[in-house]
């Protein structure tokens, strides 16, 4: 919500977002602690939480093994988490704290030099990023996030590929007109299909689900009329229509979805500090002394960048998190008779695991040119 804003396309992984912060809130005490469970909604005590993340983690992976391999290139359903520490040499920090994250989060703690070697930090943070995303977040970090002052990097990156389970036929692909919210046509490739999905609509809204795969995950397009896409986006991203989409029923759909490819960058600090979590990136305020008593840590920075690729075989989509402490008390760094759905505006969308219900991805297309 506070993204969107911004305006523009918009694409970002709430469940990368919230899995990073949940590995930095394992070392948050008092006031800090509880600021950070009330913004991200953190509402099982921390002995339950974190081996929740974990059995996420673990459902989320076991559905590539779930899904038979239909890509063309001949290699599986991919969905892929991981996550890493990356600490100050020489600094102690707590067991517990690293316990907790190699246990419920296989994140290993990684040593790097901040203090004396910057740069190569950055490179080698970066690097794993980009094999974990199959280089689609190849630089995650850009010069300046890093100091000589920064003493821990958590990072969380997660990559998706499949096909849709009804594909479209690229020969159906048509060249056609998509009005921006400006109310300027802009051309561009438009995918077509016929056949049965779950739809549902209501005041102002239409909504159809593309399946990849088995099923287990599917993709929400939810297409508000024309003039109503701020009034849609704020209701849904209120939760005001979550179960009208989840009552939705499998009808005959004449489908037209443009392909798209784009990514976004963010630094989401300003974002999480308006939400409540303001005293965790105050020197003064903040409290991470569940991490270290070597020294007092508070947050610089939380990096998010995503990419998404959709066409008529499929979505690939990538995200990446990154967590920076540093010690406190330094400056800032710059840092669907059949239906028709005709997506033919600006829509939004969600990726979304059905057995759990976890977001993966959610984003909005208002220029797929």
């Amino acid at each position: 919500g506070e993204l969107a804003k911004e305006g523009g396309n918009l694409f970002l992984s709430p469940y990368s977002i919230s899995s990073a912060l949940a590995m930095t809130y394992a070392g948050a005490e008092g006031q800090t602690e509880a600021d950070m469970a009330a913004t991200l909604r953190f509402t099982l005590p921390e002995g339950q939480l974190h081996p929740a993340f974990n059995r996420l983690d673990l459902d989320l992976e076991s559905r590539a093994k779930e899904s038979s391999p239909a890509l063309p290139d001949g290699t599986p359903f991919q969905l892929s988490v991981a996550n890493a520490l990356w600490g100050q040499r020489g600094l102690n920090f707590r067991q517990g704290f690293l316990d907790t994250l190699a246990v419920n989060y296989g994140a290993g703690m990684n040593v790097v030099d901040f203090a004396g070697a910057t740069e190569e930090a950055r490179q080698q943070i970066n690097a794993w990023v980009s094999d974990k995303t199959e280089e689609r977040i190849p630089e995650l970090l850009e010069k300046k996030v890093l100091t000589q002052l920064t003493r821990l990097v958590l990072t969380n990156a997660i990559y998706f590929k499949a096909n849709w389970a009804q594909q479209f036929s690229a020969a159906a692909t048509s060249t056609e007109a998509f009005t921006r919210l400006t109310g300027d046509a802009v051309d561009v490739s438009f995918m077509h299909q016929t056949d049965r999905f779950a739809y549902a609509f209501g005041d102002g809204w239409q909504m159809v689900r593309l399946p990849y795969g088995n099923g287990n995950v599917v993709m929400d397009v939810v297409l508000p009329e024309s003039g109503r896409f701020p009034e849609v986006e704020a209701r849904l991203r209120e939760g005001a229509l979550n179960q009208t989409l989840a009552a939705a029923s499998s009808v005959s759909v004449r489908l037209s979805l443009p392909k798209w490819e784009f990514d976004s960058a963010f630094s989401l600090k300003d974002q999480l500090t308006a939400l409540g979590m303001g005293s965790a990136f105050d020197p003064a305020l903040a409290d991470f002394s569940g991490m270290t008593e070597d020294t007092r840590l508070s947050i610089s920075e939380v990096i998010h960048k995503a990419f998404i690729a959709v066409d008529e075989e499929g979505t690939e989509a990538a995200a990446a998190t990154a967590v920076v402490l540093w010690e406190s008390g330094a400056a800032p760094t710059e840092p669907d008779v059949p239906v028709d759905f005709t997506a033919d505006r600006p829509f939004l969308f969600m990726i979304r695991d059905i057995p759990t219900g976890a977001l993966l991805f959610v984003g909005r297309v208002v220029d797929p040119s």
